[in-house]
């Protein structure tokens, strides 16, 4: 049984009714008691959240931002906003505070949900001591209980303490549309310029339920969330789909494969989607005999080619039932097409299936081996992006095809493979990476004339950055001290591996950097 949902609240409201004291979450990570919420609970705990909103001052569309791990606040926070009736716009966990705080004032977020100390990184005082704190609303959460929180940050338990008008909150999530905006996710462009993607309610619940669906989530799986929730493999692939089939949240803030071993085996885990990599380092780890894992039954995996020896290991070596690989865009939730159950091993390896119920593809003037453009239409695709018609008609052509910017085939049972990328984009550790943000940061170090960045192969991460750079005439460049600007500015999984000083660029006719003859 799945939530007759249109909109998140509906969604949330469905799950308290139908499963209310199955589990909702599970989250060990920060008390020595693991924090277990029930969906009657959740509910609860979304309802407090968004009549705290309300009494903060956050009308109907408003925009809320947060950056933050893995961790219980999170879900509450998203369908805390969801259920006041306003935007969630999350911010990836990597940014450095200009690349936050850039995205907070595009977005005209009303209020920022942080946390404090982190892995080394104390995002809640960067974003204090940056000006895009001021005339905004500031939620800092303790994760490790570490003390007071300094000001004039508003602690996540104080905040939660404005929330006493349950009925006014009641009230918003009676008003929320399937066509109001959900949430933005903020995604790089070939112009350098991070583009907000808008999604409603309709398109994330669409993709959230088809995704679901076809992995067969139910009240009875345990689903460990290690995938970021600021991501959609996180949020659209993870929160949304739990909520809507009843299934047990375990979130995961950092990967290590020990950490994700021993949460399988003590949890039970039956769902367990991520990036390859994530799979390789489990698979030979040498721990792995000490750990029970025979509960899983789910893998999904993508973001890059999946070799076929790894989905035979996933399920010879650990037994997982179904391994299924898909592909999409922020553009479309993330959810184009996918395999299902009922491929072989080499489809599953070597595709990205077919289109998901209520997605179509075709492709756009496939050249003599039969590959073109993808395009896809349906019901997960975004409205636009935000304030930036010129891009979204660029886009969204006028019988409503998405040109993903991917090179693909599809084959006669309808499957996709992508084959090139129109784009210069590169994933890295399942990210994407546009070169062209890169290169602007780049361009602004001291004595660099020209910055040409592409990716090259990784055997961990899948490609990683190369940035070839031209100096400006007498001036020697410091590849050094490019990498440490570029750290400076830029989230890691985008800071090139290696800076290359060239004389010239190879080009075209019109003076176009050829990037395909560098390496």
């Amino acid at each position: 049984m799945t939530a007759p949902a249109t909109t998140t609240p509906q969604a949330l409201r469905w799950a308290a009714q139908t499963w209310p004291d199955e589990i909702a979450i599970v989250d060990e990570q920060w008390t020595d008691e693991p924090i277990t919420l029930t969906w009657r609970q959740l509910l609860g705990e979304a309802r407090v959240f968004a009549a705290a909103l309300i009494a903060t001052g956050v009308a109907h569309g408003d925009r809320v931002a947060v950056w933050a791990p893995n961790s219980y606040h999170w879900p509450i926070a998203a369908l805390g906003t969801h259920y006041a009736g306003g935007v969630l716009v999350p911010l990836n966990t990597r940014y450095t505070i200009s690349e936050a705080a850039q995205i907070i004032e595009r977005a005209d977020a009303r209020v920022i949900v942080t946390v404090g100390e982190f892995v080394g990184t104390n995002r809640l005082a960067d974003v204090l001591g940056n000006p895009v704190s001021e005339g905004r609303t500031v939620v800092g959460i303790d994760l490790d209980d570490r003390g007071s929180l300094p000001s004039p940050a508003v602690p996540w338990p104080e905040f939660l303490t404005r929330g006493t008008e349950l009925g006014a909150a009641d009230a918003r999530a009676d008003a929320v549309a399937p066509t109001d905006i959900s949430d933005i996710l903020f995604t790089s462009g070939t112009t350098g310029a991070p583009k907000g993607v808008l999604a409603e309610h309709r398109h994330t619940i669409a993709g959230a339920h088809a995704w679901g669906a076809n992995g067969e989530l139910g009240p009875g799986d345990k689903y460990l969330q290690a995938n970021p929730y600021f991501h959609t493999f996180g949020y659209k692939a993870g929160i949304l789909p739990s909520v809507l089939f009843g299934t047990t949240m375990v979130p995961l803030a950092v990967f290590s494969p020990d950490a994700a071993m021993r949460m399988i085996d003590e949890h039970k885990i039956t769902v367990f989607p991520g990036a390859p990599t994530v799979f390789q380092t489990i698979l030979d780890n040498p721990q792995r005999a000490g750990h029970d894992l025979s509960s899983l039954r789910l893998v999904v995996t993508g973001a890059t080619v999946v070799p076929v020896v790894l989905i035979e290991r996933l399920q010879s070596d650990l037994g997982v039932e179904t391994v299924l690989t898909a592909y999409g865009q922020t553009e479309t939730s993330g959810f184009i097409t996918t395999c299902t159950a009922d491929d072989d091993d080499v489809t599953v390896a070597t595709t990205c299936g077919r289109a998901y119920p209520g997605m179509e593809i075709k492709l756009d003037n496939p050249d003599e081996s039969g590959a073109g453009e993808v395009l896809a239409r349906g019901a997960m695709v975004m409205r636009g992006y935000l304030d930036d018609p010129a891009a979204t008609a660029a886009t969204i052509d006028a019988d409503g095809w998405l040109h993903t910017g991917d090179v693909g085939t599809i084959d006669a049972r309808g499957n996709l493979k992508i084959t090139d990328r129109l784009k210069d984009m590169y994933i890295c550790g399942g990210f994407n990476v546009y070169p062209a943000e890169v290169e602007q940061v780049i361009a602004r170090v001291d004595g660099v004339a020209e910055v040409a960045v592409i990716g090259i192969p990784d055997e961990r991460l899948g490609e990683v950055g190369r940035a070839f750079v031209t100096p400006r005439p007498g001036v020697d460049v410091d590849p050094d001290a490019v990498l440490a600007h570029a750290r400076e500015h830029l989230a890691n999984f985008k800071v090139p591996r290696s800076v290359v000083i060239v004389e010239s660029f190879p080009r075209n006719a019109s003076g176009k950097i050829l990037k395909r003859e560098l390496s």
